[in-house]
């Protein structure tokens, strides 16, 4: 299940935001969000039309929203072993894989990638742009367990949603700065490599549909 939200920013700052998930530590503390995020390494791919980055977090403590998924839907209590796999498909779309499982129970890939004792999500995400300051943003959240669970499903649709409204404060007030300062310098940080090839994907596209040559087709008129 999911929703659609009009945001009130560049459709690239949206794919920004789901591209470092670092975020979550400091944005979305009381559900998805904790320490590791930010501490965990990760690892950044990209090829010509895809840009992923992966992080694995070993032996946590789960967040609030993910100890009790685990917990409901598992009878686990304790440390996880967490995942997040972003894969970014240009022009604008985004599926994050994501879940956790007990802590050395084999959902490591080193350790086999066996995750059928955890709790697995699918953050699913595409967004439009609108104008040149604001996008619609159309999101849906899919799950491996619980599948009877209708209840689940609306909670699970409502705490996402509000997880992203705490995204949308954030975005917005991106762009209401950058509106303020259009001439200020921005400085990427390590953290930014998926989101920079995304963007630079994204660029790729949009210099090839401006060089692109139109097709003239001249009308031949009886007479």
């Amino acid at each position: 299940d999911g929703k659609m939200i009009r945001v009130q920013c560049d459709y690239r700052l949206v794919v920004d935001n789901l591209m470092d998930l670092t975020h979550e530590t400091f944005v979305h503390g009381s559900s998805i969000g904790n320490s590791a995020v930010a501490e965990a390494p990760f690892v950044a791919t990209h090829g010509e039309r895809f840009a992923t980055v992966t992080r694995w977090m070993e032996n946590i403590e789960a967040p609030p929203f993910w100890a009790g998924q685990i917990k409901d839907a598992r009878g686990f209590e304790g440390p996880v072993d967490r995942w997040q796999i972003v894969r970014f498909e240009a022009p604008c779309t985004v599926a994050i894989d994501v879940g956790v499982a007990p802590a050395g129970s084999g959902a490591l890939p080193q350790d086999g990638g066996d995750r059928s004792k955890g709790v697995n999500g699918y953050v699913l995400n595409t967004i439009t742009p609108e104008t040149d300051g604001t996008c619609l943003y159309f999101w849906a959240f899919a799950r491996n367990y619980s599948l009877g669970e209708q209840r689940l499903t609306h909670q699970l649709r409502e705490g996402v949603a509000n997880i992203f409204r705490e995204d949308e404060f954030v975005l917005e007030a991106q762009q209401k700065a950058i509106e303020e300062h259009p001439d200020h310098k921005f400085y990427n940080l390590n953290i930014d490599a998926g989101a920079m090839w995304a963007r630079r994907l994204i660029d790729r596209q949009v210099e090839a549909e401006r060089s692109a040559s139109p097709t003239v087709i001249p009308i031949r008129r009886a007479g």
